[in-house]
């Protein structure tokens, strides 16, 4: 008789799909690169719509319409002002109908882009970033914030795809003030003590990787920032603008959502919601949620490590002029029923700073954000 034959069962692996998105297509980056980049533009369509603020809209013409008139594109320009916001979003989408757009060119800041970006994702149409600062790293993200027109933070909205064509010239960025700079620094710093707390003990390559980064990037901020903001347009200052707008994309892309935003941008995002914190830029908001982040691990944790941190981070903000307390973000005459209602915002079910891993309460948080009104 034939013998019987054993059939072995078998358990199916289960495979987590995790979907990234770690940089824009192409990146042309160096002096009067615009001029250069007329090719790479016109590949995109021949109809483009720039989107920028005020400022940008006054500034930009004169690095775009030559490369316009060489290549026959035929553009329209509208601002997004006053914010990124759902009003602005459905007001840019007519301007791009009726302008029958078959690309968007963002040009500015952090809201400028990410209303761009999330106009291009609405219209489903290529995107082209080109930041006149270096105050953020939104020209390279997948990812778009909305406020209300007041300017408080709404909610963020990951887009399908990084830009097409990210545009970096330093002639541009050279014209933009010196504040901006000190805010990307700002913003930028934040990876590693977001991505180190929320990150820091994962086994993923990507994440380990995207780490290790931030580390790299907070360890050049540390050593070439004040020679950067001294020497504008010198090494040190294109490698800082280089961190600030390209590396710190690339740690958001390789780690995602936990590698990008904890408890510094949360807290950003409920200051948002007090109206005197509006004249502050987004990464000084963000140096200090830092600070804030630093006490929570202090406070609630014991982490000494996070105090001496802290320290370290003060000397530096000293330094190059980032604020250190409520005060020097214009705060001093906050109330405490506003700052507990930015405390109660910040903590609200689906924030960031639950990617912390230790849980927070608003009222440990306004204990935090009070204990930094006034920083020596």
């Amino acid at each position: 008789m034939p013998s019987k034959t054993t059939k072995t069962k078998t358990t199916p692996v289960t495979t987590c799909i995790n979907s990234l998105l770690i940089s824009p297509t192409q990146v042309i980056q160096g002096e009067g690169t615009i001029s250069q980049a007329g090719e790479a533009i016109s590949r995109l369509g021949k109809r483009p719509l720039v989107v920028g603020g005020n400022h940008s809209l006054k500034l930009i013409p004169s690095y775009l319409n030559p490369v316009f008139k060489q290549f026959n594109l035929t553009a329209s320009f509208d601002s997004y002002a006053p914010d990124c916001s759902e009003t602005s979003l459905n007001n840019l989408g007519q301007t791009s109908k009726n302008h029958q757009a078959d690309f968007i060119i963002g040009v500015g800041g952090g809201k400028a882009l990410d209303t761009a970006k999330l106009l291009a994702h609405q219209q489903q149409l290529p995107i082209v970033t080109i930041p006149t600062s270096g105050a953020t790293c939104a020209a390279w993200t997948a990812l778009s914030n909305v406020y209300s027109h007041q300017g408080a933070f709404q909610y963020d909205v990951p887009l399908s795809r990084c830009p097409e064509l990210l545009i970096l010239d330093y002639n541009l960025l050279k014209t933009a003030p010196k504040r901006t700079l000190v805010a990307g620094i700002g913003d930028a710093i934040a990876k590693w003590y977001e991505a180190s707390v929320s990150s820091g003990h994962s086994s993923a390559t990507l994440t380990i990787a995207a780490v290790q980064q931030a580390r790299v990037l907070r360890d050049l901020l540390l050593q070439k920032s004040v020679n950067a903001l001294d020497n504008i347009g010198g090494e040190d200052w294109r490698e800082v603008v280089n961190a600030t707008v390209l590396l710190a994309g690339v740690i958001g892309g390789l780690g995602g959502a936990n590698c990008r935003t904890v408890a510094a941008h949360a807290v950003h995002n409920g200051l948002t919601h007090i109206p005197a914190a509006h004249d502050a830029l987004h990464g000084e908001k963000v140096a200090y949620g830092i600070l804030v982040q630093l006490r929570l691990e202090e406070m609630l944790q014991g982490n000494q490590l996070a105090a001496t941190s802290r320290q370290q981070l003060l000397k530096f903000y000293q330094e190059i002029g980032l604020p250190k307390s409520l005060e020097d973000l214009g705060l001093s005459r906050v109330t405490l029923e506003e700052l507990r209602q930015a405390a109660l915002i910040t903590c609200q079910p689906k924030s960031d700073i639950h990617r912390l891993p230790f849980k927070v309460s608003p009222e440990q948080l306004l204990s935090a954000m009070v204990s930094t009104l006034v920083e020596n």
